[in-house]
């Protein structure tokens, strides 16, 4: 299937919805507004500049610097969302939204979704069971490895800070269209698959 353009559509209707003055699900204004809006949009995308271009500095050095960056703005969004509670750091709740968006999950499985080594993981895991936040439970097939459930008061923690962490993450992606936005996480996502591919190769 074409999985892509099934997206672009996608994409394109949320856009439809936000800036048309039309209410109706009419195929044939959309047929139209979409013609317009392509019309209306560069197809050629002109090569950007960036410091050191002209000193032969890669496209390359520039996505990994500046994903490195990115990186730090987005855990200084994430501290300040976190000040006044009980989380320690941001892994703390990144772990917990990820048990609750995922479910319960063995140690293993769970430091692994968020891309730690073993020995940090752990750690993280283990305050978050000390602060009663997760509890875990031994595994019938394996009882070294442990299941990790969230708790109530996990919960309860991490529904308390989500309007904080929910604006800490529009604050990192704020200056983007919705539009810029889908092209990021499609990007983004080819990256990130293609890396996980060659992690799994790997070990």
């Amino acid at each position: 299937m074409y999985y892509d353009l099934i997206s672009e559509v996608i994409g394109l209707i949320k856009i439809y919805e936000q800036e048309s003055d039309h209410k109706s699900q009419d195929g044939y204004l959309f047929a139209q507004w979409m013609n317009q809006h392509y019309k209306s949009s560069p197809q050629i995308i002109e090569e950007p500049e960036w410091e050191g271009k002209t000193n032969g500095r890669s496209a390359d050095s520039v996505i990994n610097t500046s994903l490195v960056h990115l990186y730090r703005y987005a855990k200084l969004n994430a501290k300040a969302a976190i000040a006044n509670t009980s989380f320690s750091t941001p892994d703390e709740f990144i772990y917990l939204i990820s048990l609750v968006s995922f479910g319960s999950m063995t140690k293993t499985a769970l430091i692994k979704l968020n891309i730690h080594e073993k020995s940090a993981g752990m750690q993280i895991v283990n305050r978050l069971i000390n602060n009663g936040l997760v509890e875990q439970s031994a595994l019938d097939s394996d009882k070294r490895n442990r299941m990790i459930h969230i708790t109530s008061k996990g919960t309860q923690m991490l529904n308390e800070s989500m309007q904080n962490i929910k604006k800490a993450s529009r604050d990192v992606t704020e200056p983007l269209s919705h539009l810029e936005k889908m092209d990021l996480i499609r990007l983004l996502t080819k990256l990130e698959s293609f890396h996980e591919s060659k992690t799994r190769i790997i070990s």
